[in-house]
């Protein structure tokens, strides 16, 4: 896959789970945290200031930093390098 093609992709993905991650936060039977939560990760690989924000709010709670990166890994493995 072309990296500009993957790039666009993936931060397609990225919007649209934070456009889910929303609108679940006002329906009851969508999980709005879970799906903003993705976004946020997808949109963390190719933006600096995201991961940057991303960092500073989980490293006060060790378990949750090392969630997220573990999470972070699995989806680099999954998808490949930015």
């Amino acid at each position: 896959m072309h990296k500009q093609t993957k790039r666009i992709l993936v931060l397609s993905l990225g919007v649209a789970f934070i456009i889910f991650g929303l609108v679940g936060l006002v329906l009851p039977f969508l999980q709005g945290f879970l799906f903003l939560a993705i976004g946020l990760l997808l949109l963390s690989l190719y933006s600096p200031t995201i991961r940057a924000w991303m960092d500073k709010h989980t490293v006060r709670y060790p378990k949750l930093h090392a969630m997220v990166a573990k999470a972070e890994e699995w989806v680099v493995k999954v998808i490949g390098r930015p």
